[in-house]
């Protein structure tokens, strides 16, 4: 369930950042501070538990980063 909705995020942070690439960032931006703060409360646990518990949160991030990255360089890419 929260895969499908990783996914989701990713595809409309993609579009917002092609279509309005300044006003994506923001969406982008809160995204990652959620999926931050869920890390930072995962990695709280002790040992090896605290670090398999904080990195679908980290890998979660770095998918949103992308995909708002992407949008905004095939944006650029375009020829008009």
């Amino acid at each position: 369930m929260i895969v499908v909705a990783i996914v989701a995020v990713c595809v409309v942070l993609a579009v917002l950042a092609f279509l309005i690439p300044r006003f994506s960032r923001h969406p982008e931006r809160g995204t990652q501070r959620t999926l931050g703060l869920g890390s930072r409360a995962g990695s709280k646990a002790p040992g090896i538990l605290g670090r398999l518990l904080s990195k679908p949160f980290q890998s979660s991030s770095r998918a949103v980063g992308r995909s708002g990255s992407a949008g905004r360089r095939a944006r650029g890419r375009m020829p008009f």
